[in-house]
């Protein structure tokens, strides 16, 4: 068998293309320990591995398991592979002398393809990911800005309670528009707690507002969508509560103020 007959067996064989007569072949040689089969898929196995390396976006993870497993696959000692039957024996087609370096550049081709398409999926992902947020933050500032520009728009200063006297809030609310509240001095609220915003209208019960969080320096915002039933608001509340919030204030009162 000449140089290139074995070259051609080894790149089959780590690609798991060989038919079974012709992979019977080669894993005879390499379980004789044939010294130019063992060299050539040592060759192919280095030139996957190059390839491998060489991209900066793995291939689809069934492909590379694929690849992975018929590389490092190696026939077990003594195992005799069932020969196919005479009539159904078929040679392998005569390759070109290159066929080694042609099947090379098709496998570094496949790999790259598989590595560009994966990473401008990828990119677009984040692209579109980070549109729609930018989105959204665009209409977020339109509104709080429509709020603003509103004259009808109320601005109600919030002071901290006895549990939080350094706490600030503000509230900027529009009946029709809803509106958006910012506090700063809040303490962290403990494990399964949050802050619950209330809008008091007149002599009617508090209506929830929302429930908010606040960060490491005691800051947190609330977009506050309109509140059905409530027009013209005589002050708003800020509890703690549970987690979930509450239909009605149970909770100590942090935050507290009148237009």
């Amino acid at each position: 068998m000449t140089r290139e007959e074995i070259g051609e067996l080894a790149a089959g064989y780590a690609l798991g293309s060989l038919e079974a007569a012709d992979r019977a072949r080669f894993e005879g040689l390499l379980r004789a320990e044939d010294p130019e089969a063992m060299a050539a898929l040592r060759e192919v196995e280095g030139t996957l591995a190059d390839l491998a390396a060489a991209t900066p976006e793995p291939p689809p993870a069934a492909v590379k398991a694929a690849l992975t497993e018929r590389i490092a696959e190696v026939p077990r000692a003594g195992r005799s592979p069932d020969p196919a039957p005479a009539s159904t024996r078929r040679e392998s087609a005569v390759w070109p002398a290159m066929l080694s370096g042609a099947l090379a550049a098709g496998l570094a081709a496949v790999a790259v393809g598989w590595s560009v398409s994966a990473t401008y999926e990828k990119r677009l992902d984040a692209l579109v990911h980070d549109a729609d947020q930018l989105r959204a933050e665009l209409r977020s500032q339109q509104a709080v800005i429509a709020i603003l520009r509103n004259p009808a728009t109320q601005v109600v200063a919030l002071s901290g309670l006895a549990p939080a006297p350094t706490a600030r809030a503000r509230v900027m609310w529009h009946e029709k528009a809803g509106g958006v509240f910012v506090a700063t001095g809040l303490p962290a609220a403990p494990a399964g707690k949050a802050y619950q915003l209330w809008a008091i209208a007149g002599g009617n019960a508090p209506v929830s507002a929302g429930v908010f969080t606040v960060d490491a320096s005691g800051a947190g915002s609330l977009a506050v969508r309109p509140l059905p039933g409530v027009t013209t608001v005589s002050g708003f509340a800020v509890t703690l509560e549970p987690a979930g919030g509450l239909p009605a204030p149970g909770g100590e009162m942090y935050l507290l103020g009148k237009p």
